[in-house]
């Protein structure tokens, strides 16, 4: 186990290089920054005194290696926009998006798995038929035009849950939550299916084939042999052999939605970071694009690392080598 971690530890640190050349090379040839910090009426002596502060008149690989530096120390600089150091403002933005996306995958995962596990053990029955139609309709439908007809149906149409915005908050260890107050559950609510819909199906459709195919082994007729219930074999039998691709699908969209939950937190105003990162591209506010990048890129890596570790919980054959 020990070397595993290492060699883990090995490869998640390169990962995380190769990572922050790319994001250095794509944020070096988007645009020239000195031209957000200084006055539209700069003289060029000016101008040339932000490059020399930014750093930016020393060549490639030297502006690159203070860069490297500076991740390492923690220092991602301050926005353009905000003056603010970037860090801080991607981690008030986080809870905001970490609870939304949590909101979400629970949501995909309790509709999805027992669907999926109803679909494969009877997968000729119309409800079944039915229940894949409605998966085929979830991963085919953009999420923009789902989270519209949202906000017309249950936001304009019959004022059932707001439209925009995060509602009231409670402070917990100095951390901002909405889903501990009513009025931040029913903000939640309508983003959370828009972000869930496209997961919830694919899980589905995961499960359903992990659940016919293990159907099929000889471990599932003994256990309906020897007078195991209907539900027993489907869920302690069947299920926890069929979890494993559920469990790689769930860890790449658990990371997929931090990552990408941009336009349903625009669509509904939702103060994360997905937000964030749309307003500082419009804005070229480098620092906080960067410190978006590498935070998604270290939530891929762990969130990969502990998928694989997962693998062995659920089933002990699997041996890390």
């Amino acid at each position: 186990m020990l070397g595993y971690l290492l060699k883990r530890l090995i490869q998640m640190t390169l990962v995380l290089w190769v990572v922050s050349v790319i994001v250095f090379l794509m944020m070096s040839f988007t645009g020239d920054p000195v031209f957000m910090v200084v006055p539209i009426d700069a003289s060029d002596a000016e101008i040339a005194q932000a490059r020399r502060l930014l750093g930016l008149d020393d060549s490639l690989p030297v502006q690159y290696w203070k860069f490297l530096t500076s991740l390492l120390q923690g220092d991602f600089g301050r926005s353009y926009v905000f003056r603010q150091p970037a860090m801080t403002l991607i981690l008030e933005r986080m809870p905001a998006t970490v609870e939304l996306v949590l909101v979400a995958m629970a949501l995909a995962i309790a509709v999805a798995i027992p669907l999926g596990v109803y679909a494969g053990a009877n997968p000729q029955s119309r409800i079944s038929r039915v229940i894949m139609a409605g998966s085929l309709l979830g991963i085919s439908l953009p999420g923009f035009w789902i989270g519209m007809v949202l906000i017309y149906l249950f936001a304009v149409h019959w004022g059932i849950f707001p439209s925009s915005g995060r509602g009231d908050t409670v402070e917990i260890f100095g951390i901002r939550l909405s889903i501990l107050t009513w009025d931040g559950w029913t903000h939640i609510v309508l983003p959370a299916v828009t972000l869930s819909l496209a997961t919830m199906a694919i899980i589905l459709r995961i499960t359903r084939a992990g659940m016919m195919e293990v159907g099929r082994q000889d471990f599932m007729k003994f256990a309906r042999a020897k007078g195991a219930t209907r539900g027993d074999v489907l869920y302690k039998h069947g299920l926890k052999n069929a979890l494993i691709p559920v469990v790689t699908i769930f860890g790449l969209q658990l990371g997929d939605l931090i990552a990408f939950a941009t336009i349903t937190e625009t669509i509904f105003s939702w103060p994360g970071m997905g937000k964030l990162l749309i307003d500082s591209i419009y804005r070229a506010d480098r620092p906080v694009i960067v410190v978006y990048l590498m935070l998604v890129a270290l939530i891929f890596v762990v969130i990969n690392f502990l998928v694989d570790v997962i693998y062995m919980l659920i089933d002990p054959r699997i041996r890390l080598k």
